[in-house]
This record gives structure tokens, sequence and C-alpha cells, in this order.
């Protein structure tokens, strides 16, 4: 026998529980969530293939193993059954951000695409939002955007003494050959103590110069680590609502124990993760 069977089962829900010794233990009621469409429905490709010569072939013992299987699956790699669906595979599981941003990237927004497509379509699934950071890499990556913000911030003063009214600092573009003007505002703006020539005026200095000892005194501690980690989670979340498509009460924030996540080959420790309910 080599046949492939298509199930189908229409509003499926659970009656109360009952104590039995043949229960399965499996988590069911997650694994029916993430197979059931916003229609209340599932569907199944359930190949059986056997001997029918075989004492032991039994087609119903087949059938229950492959659900069996589709069960463990679902519950243990949601994602994957969900990209196997929808597109993004396995990595619909996190969104990657670069050092010291929060911004959304290109590849990160297909991926909260896909997750939005098959949220809608499994309405019974919530979604856990878990920001992180990699140390050392968020930790440079911050003085970087710090001390770009301190230049736009320059530039946004001159904006506004002329009568343009005011934006927020991170949508201020700085042109190249503007940078050195606004940077040396900024430079000269600082607090810090900075070297200076003979009769005790402020040296001017080349651009890399001025950058390093800003960077020198950007403080980036566990403290912005931690903040940056929050920003990263709630952009997800924010992306995810601007569809229209899922309720706030189906997305939570949730603080990770530890600012950075568990290790994965060729994924970066910059990233919210998604963990389904």
């Amino acid at each position: 026998l080599n046949s492939d069977n298509k199930v189908f089962i229409d509003q499926f829900t659970f009656g109360n529980k009952v104590d039995s010794p043949d229960a399965t233990s499996l988590p069911v009621k997650l694994a029916v969530a993430l197979l059931k469409d916003r229609n209340g429905q599932i569907r199944l490709d359930i190949p059986v293939t056997g001997s029918l010569d075989d004492p032991k072939f039994s087609v119903f013992s087949i059938v229950l193993q492959v659900i069996g299987n589709l069960i463990t699956k679902a519950v243990t790699s949601p994602f994957a059954l969900l990209g196997a669906a929808f597109g993004g595979g396995e990595g619909m599981q996190y969104v990657e951000f670069e050092p010291g941003l929060a911004t959304i990237s290109a590849d990160g927004q297909k991926k909260i695409d896909a997750l939005v497509a098959a949220l809608s379509e499994r309405p019974s699934l919530k979604l856990e939002i878990s920001g992180y950071v990699s140390p050392e890499a968020d930790r440079e990556g911050l003085k970087q955007y710090f001390l770009q913000r301190k230049v736009k911030a320059q530039k946004l003063n001159d904006l506004v003494k002329k009568g343009s009214p005011a934006v927020p600092v991170d949508d201020i573009v700085v042109a190249p050959e503007e940078y050195e003007k606004y940077l040396t505002l900024a430079y000269r703006a600082e607090p810090f103590p900075k070297p200076r020539n003979f009769i005790g005026m402020v040296k001017s200095l080349p651009v890399p110069e001025m950058e390093k000892l800003m960077l020198t005194h950007i403080d980036a501690g566990d403290e912005e680590l931690r903040q940056l980690a929050a920003r990263r989670a709630n952009a997800v979340k924010a992306a995810l609502l601007q569809s229209g498509k899922i309720d706030a009460e189906r997305l939570f924030i949730v603080a990770p124990k530890g600012l950075t996540p568990e290790k994965k080959d060729k994924v970066a420790d910059s990233r919210v993760e998604f963990k389904i309910t």
C-alpha cells in the first residue's frame, strides 16, 4: 500500500478534561492552535505506506503515528511549521538588528510580514517578544549612534533657528558636505576637557580626532544596553500592529532573564526573539 491521504477536520474543539492512562502527554491544544486556520479548519496530508501481508501492518496505527509526529513538530518547532506554510522558514523566530540600532531592516520586515500572515490565519496563537543585545558589538554601536545624534542635534538647532519646525533628531539627515561643520559644533559643545592652543583656545582638530575624543567620553553601559533591547522589542511589536491584522492583546513583550540570548550559529546576538503560546 502506498497512498496519500487528505484529512479535513472542521471546527475541532476539546471537551472536558478526563483522567485516562491512555491520554497523550503532548500539548495538543497548542498544536491544534498552530494547525487550525481562521475558519476553524485543519487540513492534513498523511501518507500511508506498508505491506498488507505484514500481520503488524495497521493503517490506523500509522495515521496515529503521523499525527503524533506532526503534533510533536508543531510544539518543538512551531516556526518551522509556520514558515513552511507562510514563508520565512525557521528564521521567522527572530529579527536581527545592526549594532546599536533598533531600526528594522528590509530582511527583518520580510520576516515580520510573514509572521503577520501566519498569525492572521492562526487567530488562537499568541506571541511573546523579547529583545536582546550583543554586549560588545552593541556597546560600540550605541556609542556611534549617540555620536551621530549629537551631530544631528546641531543641525536641528540650525534648522529651528531658521524657522523650520522641530522634528525628531533621528529624522534629521546630515549631508557629507555638512558633516564636519556640525561635528565641530557638537565637539565644542561637549563638556569634557579639550586640547587647547598656546593662547588657551580650543584647538581645531581633524574629523577622526574629534570623533575619537567624543566616542571616548560617550557612556554606553548596561542600562543603555537594556534600553536598546527594550526599544528593539517595542519596534517589532509596533511593526506587527501596524498591519492592522493582529490585536494588541495577542502580543506580549517579555523581559528576558539576561541581555544576551542563547547562541545560535550564523545568527547575531543583536536580535528580537519570538515565542508562540
